[in-house]
């Protein structure tokens, strides 16, 4: 069996690398746990679900999780606009990584 060299290893080369880069701060799990439970979502509910967020940062976050292929934003060609969030295929994929995340903080959280 070979040894690892971590002289020659980068940690930006990793999946876990790639993956963090993708949900990692304080409000893309969040707002990936709430769609995996509750999709389709509208803006203000999402709002509603994580507290104290501010529009900015909640639009923010969700442009960010659209671009990277991880949500869908729906609009409805309605006055006044109806928009929707929901997870697409890539994102869906997430659900066992956010799985494996609730099951260790229920198994580990303080009683």
């Amino acid at each position: 069996m070979s040894e690892k060299n971590i002289s020659d290893a980068s940690f930006q080369d990793t999946g876990y690398s790639y993956t963090l880069s993708l949900i990692a701060g304080k409000y893309k799990p969040i707002i990936l746990y709430c769609l995996m439970e509750y999709e389709p979502v509208r803006f203000n509910e999402m709002q509603r679900y994580l507290g104290k967020v501010a529009d900015k940062t909640l639009s923010q976050n969700l442009k960010e999780l659209e671009k990277d292929g991880l949500i869908r934003r729906h609009m409805y060609p309605e006055i006044p606009p109806k928009v929707e969030y929901s997870l697409t295929e890539r994102g869906h994929s997430l659900v066992k990584v956010l799985d494996l995340l609730c099951d260790w903080g229920m198994e580990n959280r303080p009683k």
